[in-house]
């Protein structure tokens, strides 16, 4: 059985202060998930020096994966993790499945849980805190990570439901808008969550200068030295060796940007495979990629001296 976590909430909330990689789901050949590379994939990240994993991300494919899918991923996470990293597992859908969820990582030895934002067409405020607060009550002893992306959400509702319950100890901030970011983050309390960049290597920096004092990646799946040398420089205060590295993984990203993120999970599971480390298939709606942009991706890898 999973040993029960020791981490207080300020250790969480100074883990979740750094790279939270969001790692891929793999499929084998018949479309099922690869429970060895998912390990191994997990394991590379914690070696290369991550100490946050976020199974069941959307870079995960969480939306394209059954409920026993999530769960056997989670399972495979905190074995591959064995302590040396924080596991944060993505939950969601209705608030039954979302609890039991939930109630299942906190079994199976996760610390925290991410809350992703509510695809319900009709989301109110008061809607929104209850949501959460059902959720983070039913594990007060895990921590608590709402996902947000509605730009409507703003730092009084973060307030009421860290008043509503306590568990809730960071927020992940994926709204495009820096500005935006600020002011919830210091109307909800600078210093009472922690804030994490919800879009990846290209926001960080902008994100970082207000506030944010770490990032999710998916290209971290790829090159976990990458994404940990921007977060050194946003970390020391050294802007001019992050955008560095921002320029570099430029291409990268904003080949995952493109089309409404279309093809986010598909650059990063091609560069992967490229790098004989996962099979390149993502479930619908998403799509693998055309061979021109499979030879980007390949131009990237060589710049990266990964090829």
């Amino acid at each position: 059985m999973p040993v029960a976590s020791t981490f207080s909430f300020d250790q969480r909330k100074r883990r979740l202060s750094g790279v939270v990689a969001i790692p891929v789901t793999p499929f084998d050949a018949h479309g099922a998930v690869e429970s060895r590379t998912y390990e191994n994939l997990v394991d590379r990240l914690i070696t290369g020096g991550v100490e946050v994993v976020t199974p069941n991300g959307n870079t995960g494919e969480f939306y394209a994966l059954d409920e026993a899918e999530t769960r056997h991923c989670l399972e495979l996470t905190v074995k591959a993790a064995a302590g040396r990293a924080s596991v944060v597992a993505g939950v969601g859908h209705d608030v039954t499945t979302a609890i039991r969820a939930a109630r299942h990582a906190r079994e199976a030895g996760a610390e925290l849980i991410m809350i992703h934002q509510p695809v319900h067409p009709y989301v109110s405020a008061d809607g929104w805190v209850e949501y959460h607060r059902a959720i983070a009550t039913a594990v007060p002893e895990l921590g608590v990570v709402p996902y947000v992306r509605d730009a409507r959400i703003e730092g009084g509702l973060l307030a009421r439901l860290g008043d509503a319950a306590p568990n809730v100890i960071g927020v992940k901030y994926a709204v495009a808008d820096p500005v935006r970011f600020a002011s919830v983050a210091r109307d909800a309390g600078l210093e009472r969550f922690t804030w994490i960049a919800g879009l990846a290597e290209l926001s960080a920096p902008g994100y970082f200068a207000v506030g944010a004092t770490g990032f999710t990646s998916g290209l971290v799946n790829v090159a976990p030295a990458i994404s940990l040398e921007m977060f050194h420089s946003l970390r020391d205060g050294d802007f001019r060796g992050a955008m560095d590295v921002w320029e570099r993984v430029r291409p990268f990203e904003e080949m995952r940007a493109a089309d409404g993120n279309a093809n986010n999970v598909s650059v990063v599971k091609e560069a992967l495979a490229q790098l004989d480390l996962c099979r390149p298939e993502v479930r619908p709606p998403s799509r693998v990629l055309r061979h021109g942009e499979r030879r980007l991706v390949t131009g990237l890898l060589e710049k990266w001296g990964l090829h």
